[in-house]
């Protein structure tokens, strides 16, 4: 009789606990990648940039993508003797950060000067690099094209266009690329809001998924959600061909895609985490904030759970003017089936703080690794 009791007060204990732990929701623990970030902490040539797409070439090496790059010398902690170029691109040989190597490639003027990597070929503006993938065809990219507002009172940046880069030879070094770009017909550019594609891409099932954002702009806040295409391998620049996901159906107008989750940012990540076999989202909320979230679906089209913060990144309360964005994960560059690799970028609205402080603006990397269920709970 005591033995009976006692059991059903141990399998009580355990149900106990995994109700607790189901009502605790995602369970994770998040560090600092320090030899990574040590890696990616150069003090001359490549000295830092935002973006950090990572596209995997082969079993040994990592193509990095950014978007605007600091190129020069980092003395006491400050650039100097530099310029910022409008994007560049690395390769990373061997994924143990601990003895990989980086070799990074930028253009240069005719003077010799350091210039963007990669330029639009209608001469407007100039490119930001966001993600890519490799297939049988080659390497393709999708560059995201900027130019300035005009508006000298503020001045900022806009978005004119997107294109799609196809590496025709990618086993070549990149300074031997030869890139064929096309300009993708599905965007839209307005006072109200963008559509672009490009933000995230993943294959699944024989079909490249293209993750971008449709945006309001309301009293100068951007609000954007998340919207999805999808196109066969192997006819990824056929554009006639892209599929657009809209209530639950793939339908052939890119202005009908559905929103299927708000507050996201231009730059994220979607892939697959095969220790949960489920799909999870990474991105910084919102575009801009410390918080660093995550959702989980079933499929990559989702439905996708409500977003849970994983990290809060502390380099927002260095100074008032610091701010964070462009969290996204890295698969390829994980070791363990439970585990992602994430980076962020912290930066200034004073440019000069930023200049002066080169622990800013540039890739910082996180190592995330799940311990529980992910997210609960996904809407059905």
């Amino acid at each position: 009789m005591c033995y009976t009791r006692r059991f059903k007060e141990v399998l009580i204990f355990i149900l106990l606990a995994l109700i607790v732990s189901c009502l605790r929701g995602p369970g994770f623990n998040v560090k600092e990648s320090t030899h990574y970030n040590i890696l990616f902490s150069k003090v001359s040539g490549w000295t830092g940039a935002d973006g950090a797409y990572s596209v995997s070439l082969s079993d040994n090496k990592i193509l990095w993508l950014y978007g605007d790059t600091w190129i020069g010398e980092i003395r006491e902690n400050k650039h100097v003797n530099s310029s910022l170029i409008n994007n560049s691109v690395a390769i990373q040989d061997g994924k143990n950060p601990i003895d990989a190597s980086v070799v990074f490639f930028f253009g240069k003027t005719p003077e010799g000067k350091p210039d963007a990597f990669i330029k639009p070929t209608d001469r407007n503006g100039w490119f930001w690099i966001y993600d890519g993938l490799m297939t049988e065809k080659g390497l393709y990219l999708f560059l995201i094209q900027i130019d300035r507002t005009g508006d000298k009172s503020a001045p900022g940046f806009k978005i004119i266009g997107t294109w799609l880069g196809h590496v025709l030879n990618p086993n070549q070094l990149p300074d031997k690329w030869k890139i064929k770009q096309y300009r993708i017909p599905w965007e839209k550019h307005s006072a109200s809001g963008d559509i672009i594609f490009g933000s995230s891409v993943l294959i699944h099932k024989g079909f490249v998924y293209i993750y971008g954002t449709s945006e309001d702009i309301k009293d100068s806040v951007h609000h954007k959600f998340m919207i999805l295409a999808k196109v066969p391998t192997d006819s990824l620049a056929e554009f006639n061909t892209w599929r657009f996901f809209s209530d639950g159906n793939w339908v052939g107008n890119f202005l009908s895609a559905s929103r299927i989750c708000s507050d996201m940012a231009n730059e994220y990540s979607v892939s697959y985490l095969p220790v949960f076999n489920k799909y999870i989202a990474v991105y910084t909320e919102n575009s801009v904030s410390e918080n660093i979230v995550i959702r989980e679906a079933h499929e990559p089209y989702g439905p996708w759970s409500d977003p849970v913060s994983i990290y809060k990144c502390p380099e927002v309360r260095w100074d008032a003017d610091i701010f964070c964005y462009a969290a996204k994960a890295h698969p390829d560059l994980t070791s363990a089936p439970d585990e992602l690799i994430i980076t962020y970028v912290a930066n200034s609205n004073d440019f000069w703080k930023m200049a002066s402080d080169a622990r800013l603006y540039r890739p910082r990397f996180l190592t995330v690794k799940f311990t529980g269920t992910p997210i609960l709970p996904i809407p059905k």
